[in-house]
Formats: C-alpha cells, sequence, structure tokens
C-alpha cells in the first residue's frame, strides 16, 4: 500500500446522525440494540465528495467511544486539527500523523480518515479496494448471532441463516448462555457447520476449565472471551482451551496485534477499522499477522452500506483467511442508505465496483432518517 495519490484540498466537513431501527434486537453481553444512533462523516473537496461512518455505539459499553463523544471530539479537536493542516493540501495517509496528538478516540479518527480517503480516491479515480491492496472480488459471508430468549429461538434464527445460504455462524455468548447453545447448535446442524462463538470480554481468567468445555464442538475460535486489558490473562486461557483463541477488543493497533501474538494471547485476530483508527492501520494489522503466520478476519459493527462497502475492501486482503462478518446489508437493516446494497449471492457477498468506496447514497431516504447535521469549513 503506497500513498501515491494526489492530494486533495477538503472545502467543508459535515457530520450527520441518523437513526435507524434494527430488523430485530441484536443482543450481546454488552447490552441489546434496537436502534442505532448513526454519525456519518461526508467530505466535500473541489470535485469530489467522500464518505465515513463512524462505529462508536450508542453508548460507551463496547468501548469508552460512543455517538454523541464521537461528534464532540471530532467537533472540538479533531477537525479543528485538519483544517489547520489543510492548507498545505492532505493525503488521507497523513490523517493518522496529523489527529494522533489527540489520545484516543480511534472510531472518531477512523471515520474521519475513511471520508478523507474516500474522497481522494475518488478524485484520483482509484478504488478503496486496489489501494488497500485486495485481492478477492467475491467475499464468504458470515453471519453474527446475538444472545437469543431462548434455545429453540436460537435454533430458529441460525436456520434461518443457513438457509440463506450464510457460509459461517457465530454465536454471541455470556457466562449462563455459553456451553448448552453451542452444543444444540451442533446437534442440530452438524459439524460440517462453520462455527465460532464471541464472548465480547464477558469471562474472567478463571474461566478457563468452563471454556475448555467447548471444545469438543470443534469452533472455528473463541473470541475475546476476557477483558481487552488482561493480554496476560488470555495467554493463560490459551493455555487452557483447546480452541484457537481469538481477540477483538484488545487489538487496538498493530503494535498491539504484535504484543499480543508474541505473548502467546492469541492465534487469531479480528480486524475492525474502526477500533483500530481506520483502515490503513487495519491493513497493517493484517501485514504484521501475515508476517507472523497469524490468520486474521474482518469483524463488523453494525455498519450501514458505507462501512460495510469499506470492510469488503479490506476483507478482500489474502490475509483475511477466515471468514468475517461481512453479512448482507439486509440482516441488520429494512432498508439501507445505499441505493445498492450489500447482498448476499451463494454465501458470498460482492465488492462494489467503482471508485472509492464504490457506493452511492440514497439521499432522499437519508434525508427522512436524518436527526441532525453540521456543516464545518476551514
Amino acid at each position: 500500500m503506497i500513498d501515491n495519490l494526489e492530494p486533495i484540498t477538503i472545502r467543508a466537513i459535515e457530520l450527520r446522525r441518523i437513526s435507524l431501527p434494527l430488523v430485530t434486537p441484536f443482543r450481546t453481553s454488552f447490552g441489546t440494540d434496537n436502534s442505532r444512533d448513526i454519525l456519518l462523516v461526508r467530505v466535500e473537496t473541489d470535485s469530489h465528495v467522500g464518505w465515513g461512518e463512524c462505529v462508536s455505539g450508542n453508548d460507551p459499553l463496547y468501548s469508552s467511544e460512543y455517538v454523541e463523544g464521537s461528534q464532540h471530539v471530532m467537533v472540538h479537536h479533531l477537525i479543528p486539527r485538519l483544517f489547520a493542516f489543510n492548507s498545505a493540501r492532505m493525503s488521507a495517509h497523513d490523517v493518522a500523523h496529523i489527529l494522533e496528538p489527540v489520545k484516543d478516540h480511534r472510531m472518531a479518527k477512523a471515520a474521519l480518515e475513511a471520508a478523507v480517503l474516500d474522497a481522494q480516491l475518488r478524485a484520483n479515480n482509484v478504488s478503496l479496494a486496489s489501494h488497500l491492496g485486495s485481492v478477492n472480488e467475491l467475499i464468504p459471508s458470515g453471519v453474527s448471532v446475538g444472545i437469543a430468549n431462548s434455545i429453540d429461538e436460537l435454533v430458529t434464527t441460525v436456520g434461518g441463516y443457513l438457509d440463506e445460504g450464510y457460509a459461517r455462524i457465530k454465536l454471541k455468548i455470556e457466562p449462563g448462555w455459553d456451553i448448552e447453545p453451542v452444543r444444540v447448535i451442533r446437534q442440530t446442524f452438524g459439524d460440517h457447520i462453520p462455527l465460532q462463538v464471541d464472548a465480547n470480554t464477558a469471562f474472567t481468567r478463571h474461566d478457563g476449565p468452563l471454556l475448555a468445555q467447548l471444545d469438543p464442538f470443534n469452533l472455528l475460535l473463541i473470541e475475546q472471551p476476557l477483558p481487552e486489558d488482561d493480554v496476560t490473562g488470555h495467554a493463560l486461557i490459551a493455555k487452557q482451551v483447546g480452541t484457537p483463541i481469538c481477540l477483538d477488543e484488545s487489538i487496538v493497533s498493530s503494535l498491539a496485534a504484535v504484543d499480543a501474538i508474541e505473548r502467546g494471547a492469541c492465534s487469531i485476530i479480528n480486524i475492525k477499522a474502526g477500533r483500530v483508527g481506520g483502515y490503513l492501520e487495519a491493513v497493517r494489522i493484517h501485514d504484521v499477522c501475515r508476517e507472523r503466520g497469524i490468520p486474521v478476519w474482518c469483524g463488523g459493527m453494525l455498519e450501514t452500506g458505507i462501512g460495510r462497502a469499506m470492510n469488503l475492501a479490506l476483507a478482500g486482503l489474502p490475509n483475511f483467511t477466515i471468514t468475517g462478518d461481512v453479512s448482507a446489508s439486509e440482516r441488520f437493516w429494512k432498508k439501507d442508505i445505499v441505493t445498492d446494497p450489500i447482498r448476499l449471492e451463494n454465501g458470498q457477498v460482492r465488492l462494489p465496483k467503482g471508485s472509492g468506496a464504490a457506493v452511492h447514497i440514497d439521499q432522499s431516504f437519508l434525508n427522512d432518517v436524518s436527526t441532525s447535521a453540521i456543516t464545518l469549513r476551514p
């Protein structure tokens, strides 16, 4: 990935909030989402527009970031820094360095970088996929299944997704909803179904013997069983559990990835661009994992078609060898804000073609679901 793009000058940045109801409630160990308050970033140059999507949640539960806080830090700290640099023209590859003095707020930074990158790529007539280094146009599609109200409900839900053709099932688990749901799904649908679980930090380093009870079910991986700051605990769990341990929340940068790998805390990594500060850092994590023989996969954060298309471009890189959460738009949204939603094709989803992220906004529907919009200028 080489920055050989012509730089751009930002004329305006719009921060737009939209409210979208989920098709069905989505429950994890953090809580239940019924709808999403989503912050979109629109970057305007002299000739092109670029879009980014902030994946921070309604509340600071998955991480310390949340939508209201992300907008505040963009308005008062991040965007002023971009505008101060902007007089010299800029590249998306400059964004992380410009914003580095502001600690953390990776999801807010990632959304700004994505919008600048999308605008710059469109101005240069280059696709996001080719710029990141994608080698695949069709991406196997997995689906994330939230914690259900009952085992019977879970079986019905999983059966429906398998009927739709999804290539892999991920079950959310938490203490008390762990061994039995997995046992029933394996028993009902068979060992040939690619299956993994995600604990979203819900267990402790004392739960190794419990998690080891998942070993007979031939899972692809156990994702983030312990709190994100307990890397040593994950290394201890990895010695007690035969199923591969995958880290998600713990991996916030390429440096964190190298540290976790070298400490034996994981043998697989889930890469989410928003969590690590942007798609460019996500590629660096992909690269350090590839160098060390650690497979990766692309996680999802209930994105609209904007973030979903960008995730597809990332998931096409060569070391994304494990099926990720790049599901169809209709998995979460009755109607998406893009004119061509991501659709499932025989268990796969196809990269959109065109410059940038190659998505087009349904402006009428976007206006209908918008709750606020502010425009900032240099």
